[in-house]
């Protein structure tokens, strides 16, 4: 009678266990479908998912502000790790020709200008996310999509000052391998707010 009490304990506890592994699993992978999902509508889906599956844990399950953030975040993380190293190349590399220090310099002010827009439309965003007025939360992310579309420009505006011919080298491909990730991780950025934009404004009255 006791081994069968025993088996009976055993056998509710295996269940009990295997019950909790196979509702926890789906829980775990819920944010990473939902960031596939969500990335098929921006125009670089595949660096869309790379990037923001690092940061799944932090992200709420269908919550697109959360998705939105944490793309803004990490596009200014970018953006500022960037606008360092261009700066770092320009005393680091000597003997640069006129046009090269003119593009890089004029590449470090874009950037800047790029990092004050994301880091204005991070805090922006997360004000929109407590609007309660339908008027002050399409302000806002007004504000924010104007900021970021701004921000992307400016990435675009570096890369354009290397796109001559005559300007090759290692210089230029160090720089528009990184400046061309940034914009893209920034197009990407925009896309998931405008989509935040679209579903919250559609629940306001």
């Amino acid at each position: 009678m006791e081994l069968n009490k025993n088996t009976i304990f055993l056998v509710l506890l295996l269940s009990i266990t295997i019950l909790q592994s196979s509702s926890a699993t789906p829980n775990r992978s819920e944010p990473d479908r939902f960031i596939v999902s969500s990335c098929q509508t921006t125009q670089y889906p595949l660096v869309c998912v790379h990037t923001l599956s690092a940061y799944a844990t932090k992200i709420r399950h269908n919550n697109d502000q959360d998705l939105a953030q944490t793309a803004l975040t990490i596009s200014l993380a970018r953006a500022k790790s960037v606008s360092i190293f261009v700066a770092k190349l320009t005393k680091e590399t000597p003997r640069l020709k006129r046009r090269e220090y003119l593009a890089i310099k004029d590449c470090i002010e874009v950037l800047g200008n790029s990092v004050d827009r994301l880091a204005q439309s991070v805090k922006e965003l997360g004000r929109a996310g407590h609007a309660v007025a339908s008027e002050d939360f399409m302000w806002k992310m007004s504000n924010v999509q104007t900021w970021v579309s701004a921000a992307l420009t400016d990435e675009t505006t570096c890369l354009d000052g290397f796109s001559e011919r005559a300007m090759g080298g290692k210089v230029k491909r160090l720089i528009r391998f990184r400046v061309v990730h940034v914009a893209q991780v920034t197009s990407n950025a925009l896309a998931l707010v405008n989509q935040f934009a679209e579903k919250r404004s559609a629940k306001f009255p």
